[in-house]
């Protein structure tokens, strides 16, 4: 039965994300970034620290013509400086300058901050936190007061950490965030002290922002909203300084599936996994395949008792449907193999493969052969259902190698390197000889087998490579070593990833190259 309860999600990856080492946003990044949060569902979307940078003003400039369906956009700030009014303060008249219709400003609350960091009496902070609110208030916004290192105040100083709140509230903050600024605490603490601040200040919302040093963040949220907090500060796949922020992507599953609670409508909540992985590439960061829900091997399953175990439940190895996210199950192929393994990875490609077949267990010992030599399925599926599709006699010759050959010549004037591939094949029973330069063998070679097969199989021209791999299997080897390469490949309806191996790097390119093309021909022909 769904709780009643309403939860906002407040969204602080403009912000607080950006501050996480390596990242870097342009105004276009974050207003593509804004739009599909809001296709979320989030409430709130803080865009950034007007007045602080010019980047967050021209954002607040251009977000003006977006049209944001779920999210009110969101000025940050600090509360007024400890020697000027409210009204001649930057940064409240750098929020006022924006025109947003919600505020969120922070300001101390624990004493040792107050003393320390803004170098101000105790009662100095407790007036510039007063004073901050009723002024944006009186403006008409709506004011989320961030209460900073609140967490770490209470367990210092209970008694001044609750004062700095209670002026925010007196002063009208529409809600109170608890800040774990530094990330420390544990979540039976969080639980505990949320709990007290609920039963002193029962007439104002209260919300909680959770940093992820001590790995808790979201356990941390999870907490505070089940102690009483009805507003959850986050940011997109945890994004935020030193070790992150609360990630709000596992918090709203977590809330919907976990909680019974509905922060965003259930529909939206299958298109997490889209908007996850949409952000990872705008930010430019590589998605964690192991990100809880969304991720690449949230649901991937690997060992043979386990997929054997599946096939008969899927509640045996999944804590839920992956369709609720938007993800998807994958079966993984390795020398942890079984024959359940094999089966379940035949239904997902469409492949024709029977339990009764006796080519299941030497599938099974072909595959643990090769995975000895370097070969990792696993991570290349499309090379499988070749491997697959050869062991049943289903496999369709395209094309036939003849033979190639790469160079490369540095040039000494120019310093730059020249890569010129030669490649014969026998397609449809015509000899084709081609020459390609590139930058690299790889891409020369690549070059020339596209010129080869082109002109037979046109649909090739709509297939790019988007990803291409060297991994070193046996260093100790030195240069004789065997090389792993991995080569992502993608068309305008799907992407797919083959492999190579051997001591020759461009022997095991042209083999990961063989098998996207094939992969791509045979999909076709389906």
């Amino acid at each position: 039965m769904k709780n009643n309860r309403i939860i906002k999600l407040f969204d602080t990856t403009l912000r607080d994300g950006t501050q996480g080492s390596g990242i870097s946003l342009s105004v276009d990044d974050k207003l593509k970034i804004a739009q599909a949060i809001d296709r979320l569902g989030v409430h709130y979307i803080e865009g950034g620290w007007p007045g602080s940078n010019p980047k967050d003003e021209e954002f607040f400039k251009k977000a003006k013509s977006l049209k944001f369906k779920a999210a009110k956009l969101t000025a940050f700030g600090s509360t007024r400086r400890k020697d000027i009014a409210a009204s001649k303060d930057p940064s409240m008249q750098a929020i006022l300058r924006v025109k947003t219709n919600v505020a969120c400003i922070f300001g101390k609350s624990w004493d040792f901050q107050v003393l320390h960091a803004l170098r101000a009496t105790l009662e100095e902070n407790l007036k510039m936190i007063y004073d901050s609110v009723r002024f944006l208030k009186s403006k008409n916004l709506e004011v989320i007061y961030d209460a900073e290192h609140f967490f770490d105040g209470f367990k210092e100083n209970k008694a001044y950490a609750l004062q700095s709140i209670r002026q925010a509230f007196r002063a009208g903050a529409d809600n109170i965030t608890l800040c774990d600024t530094n990330g420390g605490s544990l979540p039976f603490e969080v639980a505990a002290i949320v709990r007290e601040v609920r039963k002193r200040l029962q007439k104002v919302s209260l919300g909680i922002h959770a940093h992820n040093d001590s790995d808790c963040a979201v356990a941390n949220s999870l907490m505070a909203v089940q102690s009483g907090c009805d507003l959850v500060q986050g940011t997109m796949n945890g994004y935020g300084e030193r070790c992150g922020n609360a990630n709000l992507i596992s918090i709203l599953a977590n809330l919907r599936l976990k909680m019974d609670l509905e922060p965003i409508p259930m529909e939206h909540l299958q298109s997490i996994t889209d908007i996850s992985r949409t952000i990872s590439e705008i930010v430019n960061v590589v998605p964690n395949d192991h990100q809880p829900y969304v991720g690449h091997s949230a649901f991937a399953h690997k060992g043979g008792v386990h997929v054997s175990a599946m096939v008969r439940h899927r509640k045996t190895y999944e804590h839920i449907d992956p369709s609720l996210v938007g993800n998807n199950r994958r079966i993984l192929i390795s020398e942890l193999s079984g024959q359940s393994n094999i089966l379940l990875k035949m239904k997902e490609l469409n492949l024709d493969f029977t339990k009764d077949s006796e080519k299941v267990r030497p599938i099974i010992e072909t595959v643990k052969k090769m995975e000895q030599q370097g070969y990792q399925f696993e991570g290349a599926e499309a090379s499988f259902a070749i491997l697959v599709q050869k062991a049943l006699g289903l496999h369709k010759t395209f094309f036939e190698l003849i033979s190639f050959k790469v160079s490369d010549e540095k040039d000494s004037h120019t310093h730059g390197m020249i890569s010129e591939a030669s490649l014969k094949l026998r397609v449809k029973g015509r000899t084709q000889h081609t020459v390609s330069k590139g930058d690299g063998p790889v891409n020369a070679l690549d070059g020339a087998l596209r010129k080869a097969l082109e002109p037979f199989y046109p649909a090739l021209k709509k297939v790019s490579l988007t990803d291409f791999k060297v991994r070193v299997i046996d260093a100790a080897s030195g240069t004789k070593a065997k090389v792993r390469v991995l080569i992502e490949s993608r068309d305008e309806k799907d992407a797919w990833v083959t492999i190579g191996v051997s001591e020759n790097i461009i022997d095991a390119s042209w083999q990961a190259l063989v098998d996207s093309i094939e992969y791509k021909l045979l999909k076709d022909e389906k």
